[in-house]
């Protein structure tokens, strides 16, 4: 039994008290990108947020094995939500099996959640390519250094990897693209809009996903 002498913090007792305005119907846009568009504008304008984009990418194996890890969003728009990787990594090869994945952006600092589920898709080389060329000249060297989610002895190994590839491919040289790594697109089947509010009973707000493409929107009990 661990001695509650030795416990940092009294979790228990951790808690805010939200006070932020709420979220109604009828403030919300008529899909959810252009409502995601609204509060991503304000995450990443006033929102106090380190890195806006981040959101933690959930994912299962064909045996119902869960994985989670945070990673950028790099676009989106009324077809999905965006993200770049190796496809030889946990995420990709968990994706193979099972497409269904889940997207969470915790912008605790406005008390606000965004929660995307949907349907996991390659993006296509070209649009790949050309976001590949986008990345900073060391980003593109570590695509090709790192075996993502593989067991590797020490660090230095992926150092001297490194290397090699700097000195193959220095500054100023075009770097391929690597035939493992690229894009997913996450079309978008419901996504919820979780607004802090006092004493926990929080503003929830859902869009639904028809089966004529239009979006219904539920209200969950907090």
């Amino acid at each position: 039994m661990t001695d509650r002498d030795d416990v940092p913090f009294d979790l228990a007792s951790m808690r805010k008290q939200y006070r932020a305005e709420g979220l109604s119907e009828t403030e919300l846009a008529a899909s959810p990108v252009e409502q995601f568009a609204r509060w991503f504008k304000q995450a990443a304008t006033d929102g106090g947020l380190f890195e806006p984009n981040a959101m933690i990418v959930s994912t299962a194996d064909a045996e119902g094995r869960t994985s989670s890890r945070t990673v950028l969003l790099k676009h989106f728009d009324e077809q999905g939500f965006v993200f770049y990787t190796n496809y030889d990594s946990r995420k990709a090869r968990d994706l193979a099996e099972n497409p269904y994945v889940s997207l969470l952006f915790p912008w605790h600092p406005m008390a606000r959640q965004v929660i995307v589920t949907g349907v996991a898709r390659r993006t296509g080389r070209d649009e790949t390519a050309a976001y590949f060329r986008t990345r900073p000249h060391g980003s593109q060297l570590g695509a090709w250094a790192s075996a993502q989610s593989s067991v590797v002895s020490t660090r230095a190994d992926i150092d001297a990897a490194y290397a090699e590839l700097a000195a193959r491919y220095p500054e100023g040289e075009q770097v391929p693209v690597p035939s493992h790594w690229g894009g997913f697109r996450v079309a978008p089947q419901t996504v919820e809009f979780w607004q802090g509010r006092e004493n926990r009973l929080h503003d929830r707000l859902r869009y639904v996903e028809q089966p004529d493409g239009r979006w219904r929107v539920e209200r969950l009990s907090p």
